[in-house]
């Protein structure tokens, strides 16, 4: 075997091997950003059953405390944004402005004892809750993809080919600081 052929073997193999690894980086990735797709589609349905939601609550409260109309337009106008988010910093803000206006709208449910009272406003916040619940572990799942995909796309020697390859970094759905803090609506009567 001459010493030519021994070096065009060897390319050909090294050339096989890169080739092996850029599919094998390009199918790992392409498996990460649909995982990070598919666990968005998870919020992404809390959010419009929540959103769903928002106008029985309203319209319960609203027949309790029909001069309360600013609350009523603040909730009505973050539901539609977060109707209309088109990605998850979006949806994102659009959640904490709805968050926001419902606290507002629990706050001033809590002014009327017979609303308290209410079975429709009773099962309508445990259906809320029971969401609330459901979205949070649907962000810590999406948020714990986005980290797996992130880290792929940034560690060496992946960071050389995401990019080229159209891989770009997707976006946490984070809570805002108002979020973060501890709030306490309570319904519970009082002596």
């Amino acid at each position: 075997m001459s010493v030519a052929l021994v070096i065009v073997i060897a390319i050909v193999a090294l050339v096989i091997l890169i080739a092996l690894f850029v599919w094998g980086l390009y199918n790992s990735l392409v498996r990460s950003r649909i995982q990070v797709r598919e666990s968005w589609s998870g919020i992404d349905v809390q959010l419009k059953r929540r959103s769903s939601l928002i106008p029985n609550l309203v319209e319960t409260v609203k027949g309790y405390a029909a001069h309360e109309r600013e609350v009523f337009e603040n909730v009505t106008k973050a539901r539609a944004a977060l109707m209309n988010a088109g990605d998850a910093k979006s949806a994102a803000e659009a959640n904490n402005q709805l968050t926001s206006a419902l606290k507002t709208l629990f706050a001033v449910a809590e002014n009327y004892p017979q609303l308290r009272a209410s079975e429709n406003f009773m099962q309508l916040q445990k259906e809320l809750s029971d969401i609330e619940a459901k979205i949070a572990y649907a962000r810590q799942f999406y948020n714990g993809n986005v980290m797996s995909y992130n880290t792929k796309i940034r560690v060496f020697p992946n960071v050389l080919l995401a990019r080229p390859l159209g891989f770009a970094p997707a976006d946490f759905f984070a809570a805002t600081e108002a979020e973060r803090a501890e709030v306490r609506v309570s319904f519970e009567k009082t002596a």
